[in-house]
């Protein structure tokens, strides 16, 4: 029996949070909006916009808004009695077109993002050249309606050499009417031939104020001090922190720096974290210790460099960085350490390494360079 359309996992999409098609509102990057809207009130709209920034910031949301403003604003045909330029992207929740593209089936929209293996029950690994040739068709078929025909890429950096180049034929020569919006985690990735056929609108990560303001659009909004520990930990980024807060982040964090607080750590402590990440059902558990650990460290060799943290991310943390890396030489230690500890967890989801196995390693290891550090 095949998947049905609405089984078919989502990746963008953060559990607990709507999908970035079904937002209303884009929080926090009104600057990247009004470009977009300067370049179209001003008739300089290009035909390829590049999306770029940190993960969870809003790329994919400002590309569906992008995407519905297009479809449902009519072009000015430059009458005397034309609409006065637009001011914002919004448009009505109960527009038609609104209703299609939260259904997926606005014959204006493609939306190009990896395949579903139907044999195998997953996504595959990458956008491949067979995707990108759909949209020959879909150009076909929706250039007898006229009007604009709008293309997402989510994401771009997951188009393999093939798609890459069949998309890139695609922004040298493009149909009539057709916009692309690329979204991109990592530009630098991309074809510097399709990069230079972009216009690029970069989002940066958020403020505390707007990610506060995102938070409290939450069924069980975070308190004030937790909204503050989560921007330590997401770095600005909405969809981090909502992982986060779905998956109690705070309190494995809190958790692995309470196992360092002693100076002989806390095995206790230590062996329940490890045990917690074990089986099926904890596998987004298992990466977001994981994601900790790396946070931790990176947090330890900041500190030791003299780039302190603006808030704790957990209660006594400030202590535990203070003890840990008090100078540029321990610094440097949980620098290599960090790329050390990376590499391993990459090895271990590779040969899938019992994850308690891996975490407790990662235990010792962290143990092992305090102890030479403080000696």
């Amino acid at each position: 029996m095949n998947t049905a359309p609405e089984d078919i996992p989502q990746p963008d999409q953060i559990e607990g949070a709507p999908h970035p098609r079904e937002a209303t509102r884009l929080i926090g990057q009104d600057a990247a909006e009004q470009a977009f809207l300067t370049a179209y009130n001003s008739d300089r709209m290009h035909h390829g916009w590049l999306i770029t920034g940190p993960r969870g910031v809003g790329k994919a949301t400002l590309a569906w808004r992008i995407a519905r403003f297009l479809l449902a604003t009519p072009a000015d045909d430059g009458g005397m009695f034309a609409a006065p330029a637009p001011d914002t992207l919004d448009i009505s929740p109960d527009h038609p077109i609104a209703h299609r593209i939260a259904a997926l089936s606005e014959p204006g929209l493609f939306l190009l993002r990896r395949p579903w293996d139907e044999k195998a029950k997953r996504l595959r690994g990458e956008i491949t050249v067979d995707e990108v040739r759909k949209l020959k068709s879909f150009f076909a078929l929706s250039s007898a309606g006229g009007g604009r025909r709008v293309v997402i890429v989510d994401v771009a950096d997951e188009m393999n050499t093939n798609a890459a180049n069949a998309l890139l034929k695609l922004l040298e020569e493009p149909p009539e009417g057709a916009v692309l919006l690329l979204i991109s985690h990592q530009p630098s990735r991309l074809l510097p031939t399709i990069r230079s056929r972009c216009r690029e609108l970069r989002l940066p990560p958020l403020t505390p104020e707007a990610l506060s303001e995102v938070m409290a659009g939450l069924d069980e909004t975070p308190s004030a001090d937790d909204v503050l520990r989560l921007n330590e930990l997401a770095a600005g980024s909405a969809g981090d922190a909502l992982r986060l807060t779905h998956l109690n982040g705070l309190g494995l964090y809190g958790d692995l720096v309470q196992i360092f607080q002693a100076r002989d750590f806390d095995r206790p402590r230590a062996l329940k974290l490890a045990e917690s990440a074990t089986g099926k059902a904890n596998a987004d558990r298992y990466e977001l210790i994981l994601h900790l650990f790396d946070l931790f460290l990176a947090r330890l060799a900041r500190h030791g460099a003299g780039f302190h943290p603006a808030a704790e991310a957990a209660p006594g943390e400030a202590a535990c960085l203070a003890r840990l890396s008090p100078h540029p030489h321990a610094a440097r230690a949980w620098a290599e350490l960090q790329q050390e500890l990376s590499a391993r967890a990459g090895h271990g989801r590779a040969v899938n390494l019992d994850p308690a196995a891996l975490i407790l390693d990662m235990v010792f290891k962290i143990n092992d360079t305090a102890v030479k550090l403080a000696a």
